[in-house]
C-alpha cells in the first residue's frame, strides 16, 4: 500500500497554498494498493517537530477502503473526522513557528471499522485501532515559513 501526492514529492517542500500561509487547504492524496481484506482506512496527519510535542493537523477515519483519491480542498464522502490540535475537526495546515518541520501523512488499512466515537483526539484513535492494521503507509513533506 501506498500513499502519494501529485504535488508532494517523498521528502519534499509543502506548496504554501496547503499550509497557514496560502489557502490552507488539504493537498490531494491517492491511496494505492490497498489491500482487499481493508474494512476501513485511517489517515493521521502531523508534524513531530513541533516545539510542544506532535501537532495534529487532521484526522479521518472510517473511509472507504475503496476511496483511491482526495481531491485537494475535500474530504472523502461519510468518513469521520478527529478534533486536531487545532481544536477543530477541519484540516489544519503547516504553519511552524521557527525552522523547517516535517509533515506526515499516515496511512492504515484496518481490518475492521472503528467505533463511532466522539470527538476523538489521535491518542484516540490510535487506541481503538490497536490489533486492527494489516498495512500502513506513509508520505512525508517538509515546510518552512518565509517570515
Amino acid at each position: 500500500m501506498k500513499i502519494v501526492s501529485p504535488l508532494i514529492s517523498d521528502e519534499g517542500e509543502i506548496l504554501s497554498k496547503f499550509t497557514c500561509d496560502g489557502e490552507n487547504i488539504n493537498p490531494p492524496l491517492q491511496f494505492i494498493d490497498v489491500p482487499h481484506l481493508a474494512k476501513s482506512l485511517v489517515l493521521i496527519v502531523d508534524d513531530p517537530d513541533a516545539p510542544a510535542g506532535t501537532w495534529v493537523h487532521w484526522l479521518l477515519y472510517n473511509i472507504d477502503p475503496a476511496t483511491t483519491f482526495i481531491d485537494q480542498n475535500t474530504k472523502p464522502k461519510a468518513c469521520m473526522e478527529g478534533v486536531t490540535s487545532f481544536g477543530s475537526t477541519a484540516y489544519g495546515g503547516p504553519c511552524p513557528a521557527d525552522g523547517k518541520h516535517r509533515y506526515f501523512f499516515k496511512l492504515y488499512a484496518l481490518k475492521d471499522y472503528l467505533p463511532t466515537l466522539v470527538n476523538p483526539t489521535k491518542k484516540v484513535i490510535e487506541d481503538a485501532m490497536e490489533g486492527l492494521v494489516v498495512e500502513q503507509a506513509m508520505l512525508m513533506g517538509t515546510y518552512k515559513r518565509n517570515v
